[in-house]
């Protein structure tokens, strides 16, 4: 159920002048997701700075109002029902600046809101190498350290300094590398807190080396991932010696519908939506690829994608 419904009760909550951004009520969250499947947040909050953020997140937990922080929606299905409360959205903030230039190396200054593809783009542009097997992967910048996104064998694990992140009280922190324990597809982030931003550490290299690696790259991801689908990427997490996919593959699974949900036939640890799946349909279509690589292999598949949200409205 709703629990904020319009401009009056979200101006209960916080001042007009304690907040700067766009609001949204009764957002559909298929809207913003690269699933294209989600139903209504409560509210959705798009803060401009900092200190909106922050004054937003503290009134909220006075009022104990459940929030949730989003990146670009890459990696995640939203229930039918929506979402309770209200989500956090830090799509506005989208700044990079290199900070320091040495001979062999560049520090970056990047904000969370930053789409990773802007961010792999101005390396490349600019002569800075690590981020070239990143080339591709859609979300923002947030999103792929909360997700330690890789590829290639390349990660964020590998070029990220630290990360600093709005605690759910409204404390910022700053963590280094052994606090954010980037492992693969996770980082330790405590629960409720947004990243904020990061500094990264880049290589110099020949920009045309840096170009030519992240095109071989692409084009190999064109040929086996179904990039011009709508998916949230891999749903599953690759068990230790093997690939989700490929077991996926062997179980018999690609090809599997339910509803407008479907094991796709070019990589089959990708699900997609073929035009207005429900999320129901999707998660029925997990439960059944992970229940039939189970029987197969011994193998239980684990969730790689976020799925949050009601069941129903």
């Amino acid at each position: 159920m709703s629990i904020i419904a319009d401009e009056h009760l979200w101006q209960e909550i916080i001042s007009p002048d304690s907040f700067s951004g766009e609001v949204m009520f009764g957002e559909i969250m298929k809207r913003h997701t690269s699933l294209k499947i989600g139903g209504p947040a409560d509210i959705f909050v798009f803060p401009q700075e900092v200190i909106s953020l922050k004054n937003s997140i503290v009134a909220l937990k006075k009022k104990n109002i459940p929030f949730m922080p989003v990146g670009g929606g890459t990696n995640l299905l939203v229930r039918d029902g929506g979402i309770e409360g209200v989500v956090v959205s830090l799509r506005d903030c989208r700044r990079i600046e290199v900070v320091d230039d040495t001979k062999d190396l560049a520090s970056l200054f990047v904000e969370s809101g930053v789409p990773l593809q802007k961010l792999v783009s101005f390396a490349r542009e600019n002569g800075f190498s690590g981020l070239e097997g990143l080339v591709g992967i859609p979300g923002s910048a947030g999103g792929a350290i909360a997700g330690n996104a890789g590829a290639y064998g390349y990660s964020m694990k590998n070029v990220v300094i630290s990360a600093t992140v709005m605690h759910a009280d409204g404390r910022l922190a700053k963590l280094g590398t052994e606090e954010l324990g980037l492992e693969y597809r996770k980082a330790n982030i405590p629960a409720g807190s947004i990243i904020l931003s990061a500094n990264i550490r880049l290589r110099k290299d020949i920009k045309e080396d840096i170009a030519k690696r992240g095109e071989g790259f692409l084009k190999e991801k064109r040929g086996r991932q179904p990039l011009s689908e709508l998916s949230a990427g891999c749903v599953f997490k690759n068990p230790e010696g093997t690939s989700g996919g490929k077991l996926i593959d062997e179980a018999g699974c690609k090809g599997m519908r339910i509803g407008d949900a479907e094991v796709s036939a070019v990589h089959a640890n990708f699900l997609i939506n073929k035009g207005n799946a429900s999320a129901s349909d999707f998660i029925k279509l997990m439960d059944a690829v992970r229940a039939k690589v189970l029987a197969t292999f011994g193998v239980e598949l684990e969730t790689e994608i976020k799925v949050v949200g009601r069941e129903n409205a």
